[in-house]
């Protein structure tokens, strides 16, 4: 899988619990992949640094690997924080 879009990658590396928090958070502009403000079908590559605002919580990401489906213990293996 080469990309994948940023609302469904948040939801299977558990940066975000549900897919439609994923969508909204997108939507509201919380969410930026290379300093750009990212929309729920924004596609999300491998190499990319992916922000996340929530508040005062920032949580900075480099996309590893994109997997269709991965197991909670081996999320680790698709993202590393920064």
């Amino acid at each position: 899988m080469e990309d994948m879009r940023i609302d469904k990658y948040l939801k299977i590396t558990r940066l975000i619990k549900r897919r439609t928090i994923a969508t909204k958070a997108c939507k509201d502009g919380n969410v930026f992949i290379n300093e750009k403000v990212a929309k729920p079908g924004t596609k999300v590559s491998v190499g990319d640094i992916i922000r996340i605002e929530f508040g005062e919580n920032v949580v900075t990401v480099k996309v590893n690997a994109i997997s269709g489906h991965i197991k909670k213990e081996d999320v680790s293996e698709l993202i590393d924080y920064i």
